[in-house]
């Protein structure tokens, strides 16, 4: 199976270097194409246009930072869709809307093709090792026949049902570390406030009912200083806001969602919009005077698990 791949950044790169890590023929495409130097060095091809890769592979993935940026790539004149056709796949790896990319995935059928909504999660450093989680939201049929190339990319491949349903599933997830990622913030600081050591108050969090996956990861790229996790405030915000949008559609009440909305909005107001993410704790460093740090702790998350073939994870029956 041949795959295009369409969007280098910070996540999108590590996929693409799982797929050619795996032996999979990869040509690439970015609008900065020097990042696409290191892949054409290690085998992969240079697609002069979206259009042009997706005559030449059986799935182009788009892994890029908006809707409005993968509606750019599907619909110009040499975009996918000027080429897609039968027997094509496109696999959208984007954190999305799920009405734009329902829309797109129309168009998509209406030439013939399949469509996958497909994000991601787990962090930059599982996406580097290709031990990251995959949503995918399709036919059962389509799910089957990009399986083998979502295990070259991830861990865990989840199937979610239709078309859709893996960004709403995506947008809530970081819906839900984001939550999770403010409130260590003033957990870890009112540690500090009451003269505990923040190294022991991070073993005292992980080993009990308050862990999670983001104080495991984020928590310590805190406590470094360092606050790099390679996924900044405005994405924060425009992953938020997409969450927020699909609440609106079906006129829930939300309390903690706004709130946190405006949190995120404050921190791009004090430190900028590419300030990385965690770094929202500082905010209750200016207005506490309090510095969450402390020793032993690294500038920036690395996977140390060994990459293992990805499977399907299928929800167990109910006894």
């Amino acid at each position: 199976m041949k795959a295009g791949f369409i969007g280098l950044g910070n996540v999108g790169g590590k996929l693409a270097g799982s797929l050619l890590r795996n032996g999979v023929e990869l040509s690439v495409r970015d609008l900065d194409q020097s990042a696409a130097q290191p892949f054409l060095e290690r085998g992969a091809t240079w697609a002069d246009s979206p259009a042009a890769m997706t005559q030449a592979v059986d799935v182009v993935i788009t892994c890029l930072p908006s809707p409005a940026a993968s509606a750019a790539v599907m619909e110009a004149d040499d975009g996918i869709l000027a080429a897609m056709g039968p027997g094509k796949i496109w696999l959208e790896m984007s954190t999305t809307d799920e009405s734009e990319v329902k829309r797109l995935a129309e168009r998509v059928q209406q030439r013939g093709g399949q469509a996958v909504d497909c994000p991601v999660s787990g962090g930059c450093h599982r996406a580097a090792t290709g031990n990251i989680s995959i949503f995918a939201g399709c036919e059962r049929a389509t799910f089957e026949t990009i399986l083998p190339l979502l295990t070259k990319m991830g861990r865990r491949i989840l199937h979610t049902g239709a078309i859709g349903s893996a960004s709403v599933l995506k947008v809530i997830t970081n819906y839900l570390a984001s939550v999770n990622l403010v409130a260590l913030g003033e957990a870890l600081t009112t540690a500090k406030a009451a003269g505990l050591d923040l190294g022991t108050s991070y073993e005292a969090i992980r080993i009990s009912s308050g862990n999670s996956f983001v104080h495991e990861t984020e928590s310590q790229v805190i406590l470094n200083g360092s606050r790099d996790i390679n996924f900044t405030m405005d994405l924060v915000v425009k992953d938020m806001s997409l969450f927020q949008a699909v609440a609106d559609r079906h006129d829930l009440p939300l309390e903690i969602s706004p709130l946190l909305l405006d949190i995120f909005k404050d921190g791009i107001e004090r430190f900028g919009p590419r300030e990385w993410s965690p770094n929202i704790v500082a905010r209750l460093e200016q207005q506490t005077g309090l510095k969450l740090l402390a020793d032993g702790f690294p500038a920036e998350m690395v996977d140390d698990e060994p990459e293992e073939p990805g499977y399907e994870i299928r929800r167990k029956p109910l006894k």
